[in-house]
């Protein structure tokens, strides 16, 4: 099974996560330095919902998004 949305594609996407040290030049210190960048997983939030389209009756998953603009409802 893919981490992917069945209604808008939506799926896994990658980035970076970025350590920093220091205190803000606007609060005072002397800037944010950069102490380490690692890679990171943004998964999207699915979950399993019942799908009904033409009297038929099955799962897919969907992302929040999606369930909450109402494109998980029958069509």
């Amino acid at each position: 099974m893919s981490r992917m949305c069945d209604i808008c594609g939506k799926s896994v996407m990658f980035g970076n996560s970025i350590d920093r040290s220091g205190r803000p030049k606007k609060k005072g210190g002397i800037g944010l330095h950069t102490t380490g960048i690692t890679k990171k997983v943004f998964r999207p939030n699915l979950q399993s919902v019942k799908f009904k389209a033409d009297g038929l009756s099955f799962k897919i998953k969907a992302c929040t998004r999606c369930i909450k603009a109402g494109k998980t409802l029958a069509v």
